[in-house]
């Protein structure tokens, strides 16, 4: 009886570090598969593939801006390149670009995609100076002054002053023979020969 204990003892004592072996290799695959995926240096070259934003290519611009920074090509939609760097804010991406200046060019991260790998960052290269600066002529600058002329205001002439006539409150006639009588006297006069002429002629 106390062999069989033993011999049982043993095979667990054996055949446990066996089976835990086995059941930790599949997790260790797992995790190296994901650590190569990891952006570290040493990993795979990244690339960008050129994605279809509603245009059939993008912009390559010698510099991270679109103000600062001029355009040195394109790039049509699904064409890869090397990618070599990003900006310090991770919005533009340098690329492999033998066309450019140095052989290098950047892109909008937003319209491409990047593969898994390593990218470190990259300063933004100098803008360009202008060649000349602009100057104004001033003796033409002053050409173009014009200066308002000064005119006298007219005088203020006073109208002359509003008269107001009166009139009377009085209506009694002042003299003279009244005219009701005249009317009144007219109108017996005319009856009368009226009267006359009718009797005449019955």
């Amino acid at each position: 009886m106390k062999r069989f204990w033993f011999r049982l003892t043993l095979w667990i004592f054996v055949a446990a570090p066996v089976f835990g072996l086995l059941l930790a290799a599949p997790i260790r695959a797992s995790v190296r598969a994901q650590a190569a995926a990891t952006d570290t240096p040493g990993g795979p070259a990244p690339f960008i593939t050129v994605l279809d934003v509603g245009e059939p290519a993008i912009n390559v611009r010698t510099g991270p801006s679109t103000v600062y920074y001029p355009i040195i090509g394109q790039l049509t939609i699904g064409t890869t390149a090397q990618a070599l760097g990003k900006s310090p804010s991770s919005v533009w991406i340098q690329i492999s670009y033998p066309s450019a200046p140095g052989g290098v060019g950047w892109v909008y991260a937003a319209n491409v995609s990047l593969s898994p790998g390593f990218l470190p960052i990259v300063e933004p290269p100098p803008t360009a100076t202008p060649v000349a600066t602009q100057t104004f002529d001033p003796t033409l600058a002053a050409a173009f002054i014009v200066q308002p002329t000064s005119t006298r205001l007219p005088t203020y002439t006073p109208s002359a002053p509003l008269v107001i006539p009166t009139f009377s409150n009085d209506p009694s006639p002042s003299g003279g023979f009244p005219t009701g009588i005249v009317i009144v006297a007219s109108a017996l006069i005319g009856s009368v020969v009226l009267l006359i002429s009718f009797l005449g002629r019955r």
